[in-house]
């Protein structure tokens, strides 16, 4: 049994990974940012969380209760806790916390982040930016989190599902089976070893069809409050067409990095256990995805705001580098910058922001492995 981890960030994937590890036998600090303490405080008032089973009359898996060894405010308290720390944190929280977090840390300590979308890499150029060159950390990279959930009550979770394998890679590329070794005693499913954390990023399974998806149906999705089953109502044939295109850019980028990518088909077969002939079958049938009408609402929605400018930019970015056209990668990514009046470009995870800029593809992939 695992002994002890800290758990920093008490959203969606915070509260699960909280629950289930505690269900695990685990004991967890929870820790919940300044600003955030409703999360926390419902906790400590129910006496835990509770994993629903069912919601809206559809049955949900891992039902029961658990108490939460630790709630904590205190960054450094949490850090002390153990020397696993996981950050299931949105990547836009990603810098902010890895610059609280810098002064806590401890040599030997294992941060996964779930999802990482290139966050090893920030942590890396921040580590250096800051002066913590001699900091022994290892910093691992997940494609995602381990499951399908929404917070759905106070304390409350309706868990709709969970992969059945989680890809990951350390920085460097070197640790990554140490690092599975040491994490996977507290994970509640199997981690498998990608080959750095760039493949870690472009594999990430959001890529192809959140920004896209939503992007094409964005009228529909405002104008009706995004009341939909979204895989199943926004994936028509030609939406799935224009997938596909995307799809192909990303796997040429990967390519032309010397990567050799999982397609979306078979990477979202292998992790729900799934045997669809086409992405537009696997959106229209998998049942983890259609338990729920779960739409964006609007073009604030992470679909884009996490997913265009953290997984979409950086392929771009990379793209541009390795001299490969992503002519629907980039069309998405201005179609976005015109919804939301920004500049996804400057503001999203470029290479610079990966502490990568000025740097060849060589020189990168040697630095990753």
């Amino acid at each position: 049994m695992f002994s002890r981890v800290s758990v920093i960030g008490s959203g969606n994937a915070g509260l699960t990974a909280a629950y289930h590890f505690s269900l695990m036998g685990t004991r967890v600090c929870l820790y919940g940012a300044p600003g955030f303490d409703q999360p926390l405080d419902d906790i400590a008032r129910r006496g835990g969380i509770q994993a629903l089973a069912e919601f809206n009359g559809v049955p949900l898996e891992f039902a029961g209760t658990q108490a939460i060894d630790t709630l904590s405010r205190d960054l450094a308290e949490a850090v002390a806790f153990a020397d696993v720390l996981v950050l299931p944190v949105p990547s836009f929280a990603q810098e902010p916390l890895f610059r609280a977090i810098l002064p806590h840390l401890r040599d030997g300590q294992t941060i996964l982040l779930m999802p990482g979308n290139y966050g090893s890499l920030v942590f890396n150029r921040i580590r250096q930016e800051e002066g913590y060159q001699a900091l022994d950390v290892t910093l691992v990279d997940a494609i995602s989190i381990p499951w399908a959930t929404r917070i759905v009550g106070p304390a409350q979770l309706a868990i709709l599902g969970m992969k059945q394998q989680l890809p990951v890679a350390a920085l460097p590329a070197s640790r990554t089976q140490e690092a599975i070794k040491r994490l996977q005693p507290l994970m509640p499913l199997p981690l498998t070893a990608l080959d750095n954390v760039i493949a870690a990023g472009l594999e990430n399974i959001n890529f192809g069809g959140h920004p896209l998806l939503t992007t094409l149906n964005m009228g529909l999705l405002e104008n009706f409050d995004g009341q939909f089953n979204y895989y199943k109502d926004c994936c028509s044939t030609a939406t799935a067409r224009a997938a596909a295109v995307m799809e192909q850019e990303r796997l040429t980028v990967g390519e032309a990095l010397g990567l050799t990518l999982k397609s979306e088909l078979e990477a979202m077969n292998s992790l729900y256990g799934l045997n669809a002939d086409s992405v537009y079958e696997l959106n229209r049938t998998s049942e983890t995805h259609g338990k729920l009408n779960s739409a964006p609402k609007s073009a604030q929605d992470r679909y884009i705001t996490e997913d265009a400018a953290y997984l979409l930019v950086p392929c771009f970015e990379f793209g541009r580098l390795a001299g490969v056209k992503t002519a629907l990668v980039e069309s998405c990514l201005h179609i976005n910058n015109a919804y939301n009046e920004t500049d996804y470009f400057c503001s999203g995870r470029t290479l610079d922001k990966m502490g990568l800029a000025g740097k060849s593809v060589r020189e990168i992939m040697e630095l990753v492995a």
